[in-house]
């Protein structure tokens, strides 16, 4: 048996149902067969002390399954005695159960020709991203037919999404089921509290090369940021799925239901887009003024968006749409987050730096404006960022709660994410980590030149 790292084994226990939710029996070791066909854990009831096991082994379609779970033990040697039999190393691989769709294999194109995106998962410096993305794919409970096929070529974004949405969810424990063609997901957790939720990405009007397209310019003010164009993608995105009444649907009706918004409406849009879904949202947005020779945000709203269209701003600000619990979004739903969760686990490839470039949310009252950052993603200083050591799934998830909702979305469903609300008449925000990013890149370089330094990077602004 081989012992597993944190980080591996927390890739690999994606896979169970709950994911990380271990409640009372948490784990304190794993490990692989020599063959990589089976994962055991050692488990540590907090309650009466004692030991127990749990086996998953992968399918012949390399889906893991729970194949043994026993409690029970006195001491940690009785358990990992019982523990190795159930490896059943050097056995073949577990059936698929009969009426499961034998999944596909991710790397199999099957004579498809792979989009530009998909085939950059085959360059060095992105095996770590191949390697994750294939273990999310693996985790999904029931993925659709075609899931293989569309990440390959012309949706992968929004099988991305999906993937970091399932990693996302079963970080913090939740209960993941895909019961039904629609809505995407269903999530509990353990006390009880439930929703359902649909991915949906912000797609551009006129398609353009992720892998090289040049960035997109920054909205030219405040009020472009936050009640422009990237407000108005948001707004058709949200509009063309709520018209679809999932809320009515028998399994759904009289229960929380969110969106799952991500952006790629044009290149590195997310890094400034996340105000143009405030501004839709909530009708709210903020400027920068001047009190006392120092700046401050000062609120703003708005009825409309700009534009001819003159679509309405503030989805949120009245009980229209009280069939939408919450709107969850996430600023980095790209191939460089798989990169970094591998990679601030692991160590970065031979030969290989994975630098990210950022601003950090500015917790400071009125502050408008970020704080820049410019870290390796192995350093030590980032990843003491989080309290689990590495960068977690949930670090930029965000949840914006509609204060009219017919059925509220739990806050404890999401318990890591960041959190918007209304109190009081006002929209606050609540965050689990104390680092909140607002906007990144991520540089790979070769560890032979010369890292970059913060002044070098944010004199040339943003870029994707």
């Amino acid at each position: 048996m081989r012992a597993l790292p944190q980080w591996e084994f927390s890739i690999y226990a994606l896979s169970l149902p709950k994911g990380h939710g271990f409640g009372n029996r948490p784990p304190v070791g794993a490990w692989l067969s020599e063959d990589g066909l089976s994962c055991g854990i050692l488990r540590h009831d907090l309650n009466d002390r004692s030991f127990g096991v749990l086996v998953m082994r992968r399918r012949t379609d390399r889906v893991w399954t729970l194949t043994a779970e026993r409690e029970g033990y006195a001491t940690e040697k009785e358990a990992l005695a019982q523990l190795t039999p159930l490896l059943k190393d050097g056995e073949s691989p577990e059936p698929v159960p009969p009426g499961v769709m034998q999944r596909p294999a991710l790397y199999d194109l099957e004579g498809r020709t792979a989009s530009e995106v998909f085939a950059t998962l085959t360059l060095p410096s992105h095996h770590p991203a191949a390697w994750t993305l294939n273990q999310l794919y693996l985790a999904l409970p029931k993925p659709d037919r075609n899931w293989a096929g569309d990440c390959q070529t012309n949706n992968f974004h929004t099988r991305l999404w999906e993937a970091q949405l399932l990693a996302t969810f079963r970080e913090q424990g939740l209960l993941v089921t895909q019961p039904y063609e629609s809505p995407d997901f269903r999530i509990e957790n353990r006390h009880g509290g439930s929703a359902w939720v649909e991915a949906v990405t912000a797609n551009p009007a006129d398609p353009y090369n992720h892998v090289n397209a040049p960035p997109s310019a920054l909205p030219a003010d405040r009020e472009e940021a936050f009640f422009g164009a990237g407000a108005l993608r948001f707004a058709k995105t949200i509009g063309n799925k709520l018209a679809r009444n999932y809320d009515q649907l028998p399994h759904v009706k009289g229960q929380p239901f969110a969106l799952a918004i991500a952006d790629f409406q044009a290149p590195a849009s997310m890094i400034w887009s996340r105000e143009g879904l405030i501004g839709y949202l909530y009708g709210e947005g903020a400027e920068e003024v001047e009190i006392d020779g120092r700046m401050h945000a000062r609120p703003t709203k708005a009825s409309h968006l700009k534009g001819k269209a003159r679509f309405p701003a503030g989805l949120f600000a009245d009980a229209g749409h009280a069939e939408l619990s919450a709107v969850i979004f996430s600023n980095a739903c790209s191939m460089a987050k798989l990169n970094r969760v591998a990679v601030s686990g692991q160590g970065a490839p031979s030969g290989l730096r994975y630098m990210r470039i950022g601003n950090f949310f500015d917790r400071t009252p009125g502050a408008l404006r970020g704080i820049p950052f410019c870290l390796d993603v192995t350093s030590d200083e980032y990843r003491n960022l989080w309290p689990i050591g590495s960068e977690p799934w949930s670090a930029e998830i965000e949840v914006f709660h509609n204060p009219f909702a017919h059925h509220p979305l739990p806050f404890e469903l999401l318990p890591e994410a960041t959190h918007w609300f209304d109190q009081d008449g006002e929209t606050v925000c609540r965050s689990f980590y104390e680092t909140s990013i607002l906007w990144s890149q991520t540089l790979i370089q070769n560890d032979t030149d010369p890292p970059p330094t913060l002044e070098q990077l944010m004199s040339k602004g943003p870029k994707a």
